[in-house]
């Protein structure tokens, strides 16, 4: 049985490859993936989740478990472990930390929806938050473009500046600490990663053109944007059903009948190959809401198993040689 540090994980794991594997398993869709809703188990310290999938013909099924904590701790709020077994024999084949697989596939599948959906001519990017996910989808979206200008806000200035600091020192590139209001209404790109439970900054604030990747909460009662945005918005999500189920920015505005189900325009699969159109003008808002997917765990964490037994026979060939 193989296992593996975040640490080993992230020198094993090329971004781009984790992109074009993500990629290709929407555009093929879920006829072929068991994949039942995520187990929610709320403990006294937090929420526990559950994500099994399964994809037939396949050799291998996964399973990721994920502490929540309601509080901050030394090591995050959020810790993931991965087990990969074997499809015939259920035998553990690997069993994974998956801090970095999930920071990695998350802002992975947000360039594939901003690939679609951010307008050509976009320039400035904007980040909510200053933990692990706004780290990774400040790193994965530079890759998709190199933006003139970057700016970031956190829960307080001094979380901000400390993180816009760490970032510029990591990218090479000017990262400007700001405030919401700032950052809401000067950035075509806008990437939410927080733990908010009520809206970062008003919906009325958000230009024309601009493209939203909403991935911080991931239960009903929670949304990082109001119904301000989300009813001006063309909103895709990363699959019907979990969003339907876990999305508190487009589940809120449902309940209290601000838009109809009709508001929420496509999914992943549908914007990779095409069924539905993305954005339709330069002018259109759009909205891509993602609460995580295990496919996209399977999908990445086969990638680093494949890596995984690579570095053991390259291990044991210099060991006989």
């Amino acid at each position: 049985m193989f296992t593996c540090t975040d640490a080993e994980l992230e020198a094993l794991l090329d971004p781009a490859q984790v992109i074009a594997a993500i990629r290709a398993a929407f555009a093929g869709g879920f006829e072929k993936v068991s994949m039942p809703q995520r187990l929610h188990l709320e403990t006294e310290t937090g929420t526990l989740l559950i994500m099994p999938c399964a994809t037939a013909d396949d050799d291998v099924f996964g399973l990721k478990i994920v502490s929540v904590s309601r509080k901050s701790r030394p090591e995050g709020r959020v810790r993931a472990s991965y087990m990969l077994l074997d499809a015939k024999t259920s035998r553990t084949i690997a069993v994974l930390e998956a801090n970095y697989l999930t920071d990695l596939r998350t802002a992975a599948t947000t360039v594939i929806a901003s690939e679609i959906l951010v307008r050509p001519d976009a320039v400035t990017l904007g980040v909510f938050g200053t933990g692990r996910q706004a780290e990774a989808h400040l790193t994965m979206l530079s890759l998709l473009r190199r933006f003139r200008r970057i700016l970031v806000s956190g829960t307080s200035a001094t979380k901000t500046d400390a993180f816009a600091q760490r970032m510029q020192e990591q990218c090479g590139c000017d990262i400007e600490a700001t405030d919401a209001e700032t950052c809401a209404a000067s950035s075509d790109v806008i990437c939410t990663c927080t733990s908010s439970a009520q809206p970062l900054f008003r919906g009325d604030l958000i230009r024309p053109g601009t493209h939203l990747n909403l991935i911080g909460t991931f239960q009903a009662h929670a949304r990082e944007v109001d119904s301000v945005l989300i009813r001006s918005a063309r909103v895709f999500v990363d699959t019907y059903e979990a969003a339907l189920a876990e999305a508190g920015d487009i589940l809120l505005p449902l309940r209290a009948a601000e838009i109809g189900r009709e508001h929420v325009l496509g999914d992943l699969h549908e914007l990779v190959t095409g069924e539905k159109l993305g954005r339709a003008s330069s002018e259109d808002i759009t909205v891509f809401k993602s609460v995580g997917c295990a496919l996209e765990d399977l999908v990445t964490a086969k990638l680093a198993l494949r890596a995984i037994e690579s570095r053991a026979e390259a291990t044991e060939e210099s060991a006989t040689s």
